[in-house]
């Protein structure tokens, strides 16, 4: 393992602070790494995937002598060294040919493998059509129940989730969705039809693997096309690669580790009252994004307000205050009247 340096300047400590934990994850970086014999069949898919992958993706050119499944130690130093989370490892052997390990990290360390054979592989240069822009995050298609029923293809659903998987994002255009995976399964065994339960599922094929159906990826391009409506018209070209892929090993994840890796962030007040947790009574987010609450009182009672004590507020002075107004409007109704008759009598005259 890397021993942990203090960073001597504000470009190494911003370095450290990148690979913090955060609430919304950076999108996961993948290692590619050949084994000591690798065919042409796994090295065309680890190429495919690449592409399929990038930015996202770092290449070991060199051939490296890895056994995932007996001694992880290299994973680790490298996942800490490249700060990447997941790895695809490819290694043909007399035993095992033309096999593909899925490796996945937490804190440095494994958290799950998984071991597919490579059946049937057609790359992107067999199809002479419109590819999509390296970046853009694909539209998934799972087309099986047992990726939610069966816990080796829900392991597999995950893995290949966080593996295309980019940027987490709230919304995206309709139009910067341009190409679609799908993974399906096939032929399914009557065995693992959708009466079987689970449980009876994972006890009958554990053991046997070879009985477990096939696994299809297909990729196509998107386009979408004028209907005269606001829906418009989607078409799906064949982009590539194809792949057949045949379930082998695997290794579930620590119990302690996954919870560790599941664990959430508590829920800021303002993501509370927008319905992502538990809502709380009289609080309310604005149009400028500020939490309001409301607080219910009593009635007050004003007539024994304290306020500041001032010699024109007294009561014995308004009174006398009033006395001299009522006389001076008195005094001006009398001269009033008498210059009116004195006005009259001009007027005869």
């Amino acid at each position: 393992m890397l021993r942990t340096v203090k960073p001597k300047n504000a470009r190494s400590k911003r370095a450290l602070q990148a690979r913090e934990p955060k609430e919304v994850e950076d999108p996961r970086t993948a290692i590619f790494v050949k084994g000591t014999h690798t065919g042409e069949k796994v090295n065309g898919v680890m190429k495919e995937l690449m592409a399929l992958k990038r930015p996202h993706a770092i290449s070991f050119s060199k051939k490296n002598t890895v056994r995932p499944f007996e001694d992880a130690s290299s994973l680790e130093f490298w996942a800490q060294k490249n700060d990447a989370s997941l790895f695809v490892l490819g290694q043909s052997t007399k035993k095992r040919p033309d096999g593909l390990t899925f490796v996945r990290m937490f804190d440095y360390r494994v958290l799950d493998m998984c071991e597919v054979g490579v059946d049937m592989f057609k790359s992107m240069a067999e199809f002479k059509t419109p590819k999509a822009t390296p970046g853009h995050k694909p539209l998934l298609h799972f087309a099986s129940e047992l990726f939610d029923s069966h816990p080796r293809f829900i392991q597999l659903k995950s893995m290949l989730m966080d593996f295309f998987n980019g940027e987490v994002i709230d919304s995206i255009c309709l139009a910067g969705i341009e190409h679609v995976i799908s993974i399906s399964l096939g032929p399914t065994p009557p065995s693992l039809n959708a009466a079987t339960t689970t449980l009876q599922a994972s006890s009958s094929t554990a053991e046997n693997p070879a009985s477990l159906p096939k696994v299809h990826i297909r990729a196509y391009t998107i386009r979408l096309l004028a209907s005269g409506t606001r829906i418009p018209r989607v078409e799906l070209t064949p982009m590539g690669p194809f792949i057949d892929l045949t379930l082998r090993r695997h290794q579930d994840a620590d119990p302690e580790l996954l919870k560790q890796a599941m664990k959430r962030p508590k829920l800021r007040k303002q993501e509370v009252e927008k319905g992502l947790g538990k809502k709380r009574k009289n609080l309310e987010v604005d149009e400028m994004g500020d939490l309001r609450g409301r607080i219910h009182v009593g009635k007050q009672d004003l007539s024994k307000l304290q306020t500041r004590k001032m010699k024109g507020l007294k009561a014995g002075r308004d009174d006398d205050l009033m006395d001299v107004d009522g006389a001076d409007e008195s005094e001006g109704e009398e001269s009033g009247g008498e210059d009116g008759g004195q006005k009259r009598k001009r007027r005869r005259t």
